[in-house]
This record gives structure tokens, sequence and C-alpha cells, in this order.
């Protein structure tokens, strides 16, 4: 993916991708320089030199070693007005690969990823709950797939797995009606250590929508905006912090739990309703079951087809002040720049939930708080998945190790 040239230097000061002469910073100089490419698009030394901040004989010698290892490919060269063309370097596409896997509480989703950070191959698998055996049934059927797509030599650049679920996917049971073995099974059930026995690779896990804020951290709006709340409406509705630029995970893994947020003081003898409570999918789902239509529509555009699109403006007029809500108080801890709204959803609900919760901050009292400018996320129902994939390339071929897993405390 390429920027502009003010986005490509805001997005390479947000991320810092700095180079040292020192002796002693070989792969570490190696990666700044991958990670300047990422940000900017194909680029000749030269650049590289001014943005990296390293000399043209260090980048010389990085980038001749980046070709040899198939990381860096020569573009076609480019003739200016003086001297020698110049020869722009670009991520080789097949360099390595990472696979991420989604698994949801209605649906499995496995991408195979490249360098570039590109989908190459996509599975996906629907069901009415997660059950692990039919998990790992799957993923071995589409590794076998992804093994019969690349040659030997490029599955050994398969860096890993990436794994993106909730943290409780047994949790609100009651809510979805769930079978009390299935959960029973999930408890015991140890998904990271099962896919690495099947797989013999490496798997790192996250919170599936702080993987989907990774994803639009690294390849979307987050390139743009150094603080920001991420909503990501699924299921259940969560999200992710970034501040200076940084994923925040918290100590318990669980920063930027919108979905937990109360919308209001407990009453007498009761619990204030949660922000998941009114403004998650399994709430349009209902609504389309109980006018007798198909509950899976939340995530194609049926959604917003004739039949359904009644059903679906009832659930946005309910789902916009909440989260409206959610940002103001989010706001009133965090100073934010911006919120990135994003879901499992076609982009004409998106953009209707974005105009309906703009509209809805204008209901709540702002004094003494700067209102957040609310922005389209632009990965989509992949994010999860992909932020998944992200972490194997990333804790590789990465300088700042930490971009996504700053932990708080």
């Amino acid at each position: 993916m390429s920027l502009s040239p003010d986005k490509a230097s805001a997005a390479a000061s947000n991320l810092k991708p700095r180079g040292s002469s020192q002796g002693g910073m070989r792969q570490y100089n190696e990666r700044v320089v991958l990670q300047a490419i990422r940000l900017n698009g194909r680029l000749p030394g030269a650049e590289i030199a001014r943005l990296t901040r390293l000399t043209a004989q260090s980048i010389s010698l990085i980038t001749k070693r980046l070709l040899e290892d198939e990381l860096l490919i020569k573009e076609t060269p480019q003739r200016g007005k003086v001297g020698q063309p110049s020869v722009p370097l670009a991520l080789n596409p097949d360099g390595a690969f990472a696979i991420g896997v989604k698994v949801g509480r209605r649906s499995l989703d496995i991408l195979l990823v490249d360098f570039t950070c590109t989908v190459r191959e996509r599975w996906n698998l629907s069901y009415d709950f997660a059950d692990p055996e039919q998990i790992l049934t799957h993923l071995a059927d589409c590794l076998t797939k992804i093994k019969a797509k690349l040659s030997p030599h490029l599955w050994e650049r398969v860096q890993g797995i990436g794994i993106a679920a909730p943290l409780h996917i047994g949790g609100w049971q009651q809510l979805l009606g769930l079978d009390a073995e299935v959960v029973a099974r999930w408890e015991r059930f140890q998904l990271n250590e099962e896919i690495a026995a099947l797989t013999g690779l490496p798997v790192q896990s996250i919170k599936d929508t702080t993987a989907a804020c990774v994803a639009e951290l690294v390849a979307g709006r987050g390139r743009d905006v150094r603080n920001f709340i991420y909503v990501f409406v699924d299921t259940f509705i969560g999200g992710g912090l970034v501040l200076d630029s940084h994923l925040h995970i918290g100590k318990h893994g669980n920063a930027g739990a919108l979905g937990s947020l109360p919308l209001g003081l407990a009453g007498s003898g009761s619990n204030s309703p949660q922000l998941l409570n009114v403004a998650s999918l399994y709430k349009l789902e209902s609504r389309f079951i109980a006018a007798g239509l198909d509950g899976r529509a939340t995530s194609d555009e049926r959604a917003a087809s004739a039949a359904y699109w009644p059903h679906t403006q009832a659930w946005i007029a309910e789902t916009a002040p909440p989260i409206a809500f959610a940002m103001l108080n989010s706001s009133c801890l965090l100073d934010l720049e911006g919120v990135i709204l994003d879901g499992c959803f076609c982009s004409t609900v998106k953009e209707a939930l974005i105009q309906a919760v703009i509209t809805s901050m204008q209901d709540f009292n702002w004094e003494g708080v700067v209102p957040p400018q609310v922005l389209a996320g632009t990965i989509g129902s992949d994010a999860r998945a992909l932020g998944g994939a992200l972490l194997p390339l990333y804790a590789n071929f990465a300088p700042d190790r930490d971009l996504f897993l700053k932990l708080d405390g």
C-alpha cells in the first residue's frame, strides 16, 4: 500500500522507522528499511536513506542483503534529469507469509497473507456457535489447501499463525442461547496449544477486536491518527485503544473493551445494561429473525435491501446514541484525536451508522471536552483475521516489536 507524500511523511514520523549507523544494529536496520518501504511504498535507495537517516553506504549494504534474502525486489528504473536512473525497491510479496485465524462466535475466518499484507486466500465457515473440534477440522483442511498452493520453498517462509478470538468465547451464553456443553468444552480447550500441535508453526493470539484494531493501525487509518479509540461491531461490539501510535492491551489484555461499558447508573437491585446489550449485531440478527428474515444477512448487502432496511434503520437508531455516549466517556478520560468505527457489515450500513453516531453526539453535553473526529474503518470484516496474521509478520520483520504489544504495568 502506498501513501501520498504528506501522509507518508506523517506515517513515517508516527511509527518512527529510524536507523542507527552504530555497530551491532544490522538486523534492526534491516527491519527499519523494510518498515520504511512498507509505510511509503516503492522507494529508491536515496529516499530510503533520507527517511531512515542512515548513510547511503549503509543503505546499499542493507538493501543488497535484503535482495539476496528475497525480501525486496527491484522495479523498473526511473530516469531523472541528471545521472544514472534510480531503481525503486519494493517489498517482495513472496518474501514471507503468515496465516491469520479469526475464531468468532458465529464464524471462522482463515486468511493467507503475504509480505505486503495482501490477502492471497480466504476461507470462511459459518455456524450457530463455535465448536472446538469443528474449528480444528476446518483449519486442518485449509492448511492442506495452503500447502498445495505454496511450493515447499514458499511454505518455509510462513512465519506463523496469529489467532484473533474473544477472551471469553463462552461468555454471555444466556444472551446467545448457547449450549452449556459447548461452553464447557471451550473452558477445557487450549486453543493456542491445539493449533500449534496441529500445524507445527509458531502461534500467537490476541483478542479479536484488538486484532481488528491492529489491522487498522498498521494497514488503515491508524497510519494518520496517533490517538484513537477503535470500535468494531460484530456479534458483540468491542474495540481497542491506540495512544501515540501504539496499541495498548492493558494488564489483562482487555484495554478498549467498549462492549462492557455501562450505559448508566445501576438501579436499585439491578445492573446497568452494557453497551454490548444494545449496540451489537446479535440485536440486529434478532430483529431480522423476528420479521421472518434471514438473521445471517447482518453481515452482507441484504441488510441494506428494501426488505431488511426498515429493521436495519431501527437498529441503527437504537445503536447510535449509546455509541456516542461511550465516545463521550472515553474522550473525557483520553482526550481522543479520533474514533474509528468498523464492523462486520456492508459499507452502506457502516456509513449510515457513522452518520447516526455523529448526529447523536449533538445530544450530549461536550462542554470542557473536544469531540473526536468519527472516521470509517477501512478494513471491514477481514480486520480480525488480518490483525492476527500481522502478529508473526511484525514480530519477525518490524523494527518496533512492541508496536501493538504494549503492556500497561
